[in-house]
């Protein structure tokens, strides 16, 4: 069975979706509101709406089914319904993501929800960088039949006020947003990037042995080889697809594993750099400050620090140790 680096790097970012508000409405209607999250998405239950928003030209029109998802915008609007006089006003519900949804009926109603989706510092770069100012993912395209299922079934749970009702909706939001990045994947013509990579065919081959073999100084020859292709054309689709060089994709996969590394235990920098098939110590803490910004210890302060997960500061003169605290599970979204 092929790897499914997707999955993988979803999970490595810690991506969740979590219900944030919902709304349901008859008549002409709008809402108004800042978004204060980087990533967002905004599904039509039922009904239809036009979301507008800062950056972008003209309206996106939802039809049942359909998901918007919003990607760095200070502020949006949604419209719908039809009658005469001017249009009611609904405020979102801050409070409790399920209010605005009480009572809603999705055979007459205009209905909405809206998901945060919750990424780490890694998942920011990745994702954002990889989405536009507004996704539109249409549920008229065959492909998006799973998609319509998920957000039935966190409409359903919102709705129906059932014991363990929390529980299942952040379960839902995690589904609904995985149906809403596949939907995404197949409507979508890709911009180059971590996304369109991880989904390209003809890259497989050789993005499983980088991801499977982290530490290996893996060469041009040796990944083309694995895809079948010659090392020019290798390398022109790479970079076309990707957005750079297979040795960067490959130095920044290696980011990402230290990063999880350094979040979720106590591994030594020194026994992690050999890991990564870096020469020395010293040679993986450069590359790691070059692109996350910090030396890996003080990332691994940093997180755990803004989490409140450990009091023990990360000493200058630590060398090759990490804080002396039993491991730890970090997450870095709520």
């Amino acid at each position: 069975m092929a790897a499914d680096q997707l999955s993988e790097v979803l999970d490595f970012v810690e991506v969740r979706g979590l219900l944030t508000g919902g709304m349901a409405a008859t008549g002409r209607w709008v809402s108004r509101a800042s978004v204060q999250d980087p990533l967002k998405f905004f599904a039509m239950v039922s009904g239809s709406a036009r979301l507008t928003t800062d950056g972008v030209g003209d309206p996106v029109e939802l039809e049942p089914g359909d998901v918007a998802i919003v990607n760095s915008r200070s502020w949006l609007e949604l419209e719908g319904g039809t009658g005469d006089g001017p249009p009611h006003v609904i405020v979102p519900e801050a409070a409790d993501p399920q209010a605005g949804l009480a009572g809603a009926d999705r055979h007459t109603d205009d209905v909405v929800i809206g998901v945060r989706v919750d990424l780490n510092q890694a998942g920011r770069t990745l994702l954002l960088q990889a989405l536009p100012p507004v996704a539109h993912v249409r549920a008229s395209v065959a492909a998006a039949s799973s998609l319509r299922a998920s957000l039935d079934r966190l409409f359903d749970e919102a709705t129906a006020d059932r014991i363990g009702s929390a529980f299942a909706i952040r379960q839902h939001g995690q589904l609904l947003l995985l149906e809403v990045l596949r939907a995404y994947v197949d409507q979508a013509e890709l911009t180059p990037g971590w996304l369109r990579a991880l989904t390209d065919e003809r890259l497989r081959p050789a993005l499983t042995l980088m991801h499977n073999e982290p530490g290996k100084p893996w060469g041009l020859q040796e990944l083309a080889r694995a895809a079948a292709m010659s090392r020019t054309s290798f390398a022109e689709r790479f970079r076309t697809v990707a957005g750079m060089p297979p040795v960067t994709y490959l130095n920044r996969w290696r980011m990402l594993l230290a990063q999880r590394a350094l979040r979720d235990g106590d591994v030594r920098v020194g026994s992690l750099a050999s890991d990564l098939g870096y020469a020395s110590e010293s040679a993986f803490s450069t590359a790691f400050k070059r692109e996350v910004g910090v030396s890996p210890l003080r990332y691994r302060y940093r997180v755990r620090e803004e989490q409140g997960e450990v009091a023990v500061a990360a000493s200058p003169s630590a060398g090759t140790t990490a804080a002396a605290a039993a491991p730890i599970k970090v997450r870095l979204s709520s």
